[in-house]
């Protein structure tokens, strides 16, 4: 169930820390897949900045406001940042396809070309919740 759950939602809440020690928490879009979730996004943001200053991140994805269907994976690991322009590639695609139908769409295609890095989280503990 968790898998499937991580695999149908948009939007995973990151959370890093700053140089200074203050949490940087961001909403954004990501994949699901081996175990291992991937972000798209640019090495001049923040949470980038971050992740190579200091790897630990935390993260959350829940759903639902009433019960019973409220539902949450939340988690802690570790997270890298993948530079390689072919494997960006690669990856921010399958990443904006799960947004868009197609990667003609316009909005697509200025993320892709706005996006030189994926962040890799490896979760080292996930926690889930129903009610």
């Amino acid at each position: 169930m968790r898998n499937k759950f991580l695999k149908s939602q948009k939007i995973l809440r990151l959370a890093t820390i700053s140089p200074s020690g203050n949490p940087h928490i961001v909403p954004v879009w990501y994949m699901y897949a081996r175990g291992r979730f991937y972000i798209g996004t640019n090495t001049n943001t923040e949470k980038a900045k971050n992740i190579k200053k200091n790897p630990q991140v935390s993260f959350c994805i829940d759903t639902g406001i009433r019960s019973p269907d409220i539902f949450g994976v939340m988690g802690t690991g570790k997270a890298k940042i993948i530079i390689k322009k072919s494997e960006v590639c690669k990856i921010a695609e399958k990443i904006l396809l799960r947004y868009f139908s197609s990667m003609r769409n316009q909005s697509a295609q200025k993320l892709l070309s706005q996006t030189d890095c994926i962040i890799e989280i490896m979760p080292k503990k996930i926690t889930t919740w129903q009610y």
